[in-house]
């Protein structure tokens, strides 16, 4: 299995445009809210709760994300979690209210990420690498803590990989 590093520096390798990163700190949300929204139906009782394909999909992603670093696999599951909530609200609306929402936002989403990836110059990391479908949240996540100044040696490790996030020049703005 690929190492925290290694995952990351991969997709930040087609993420170098400061508008990129920011283009899927939006989208990327977006688009997994759109997914934990259209796969909460149908939902089966078990235990009195609801099993549905979104918590299914949510629980395995997290698992993926616990091994590879307790950190910010808790900090994902937190994240999957918020947006499995939303998701569930969505889902809890009349059906073609239901579908409509999660349609129009995943639709959103992946259009937001498609400007970034136009300011990048540079296909989406996934078309390469079908892995990053699964890196692209924990991607934003660790950006967000790097900007924190959370896990420094991990964004230099990223970075010697990858190189730094470009910096624009008022010539390039």
């Amino acid at each position: 299995m690929k190492s925290l590093t290694d995952h990351l520096a991969n997709y930040a390798a087609y993420h170098r445009d400061p508008r990129n990163i920011a283009t899927h700190l939006v989208g990327v949300p977006i688009i997994v809210v759109a997914l934990e929204a259209l796969l909460s139906r149908p939902a089966l009782p078990l235990a009195g709760l609801p099993l549905t394909p979104a918590i299914v999909l949510s629980a395995l992603v997290a698992a993926f994300y616990l091994r590879l670093d307790l950190r910010f696999g808790l900090a994902m599951t937190a994240f999957y979690a918020l947006a499995w909530l939303a998701g569930h609200a969505l889902a809890a609306l009349p059906t073609p209210l239901w579908l409509a929402c999660g349609i129009g936002l995943f639709v959103v989403g992946w259009i937001i990420q498609f400007v970034g990836h136009h300011y990048e110059g540079r296909k989406p990391a996934f078309l390469d690498d079908i892995a990053g479908l699964i890196i692209g949240p924990l991607f934003i996540v660790a950006e967000a803590a790097f900007w924190l100044g959370l896990r420094p040696m991990l964004r230099d490790d990223v970075e010697a990989i990858a190189g730094p996030t470009r910096r624009r020049t008022p010539a390039a703005a």
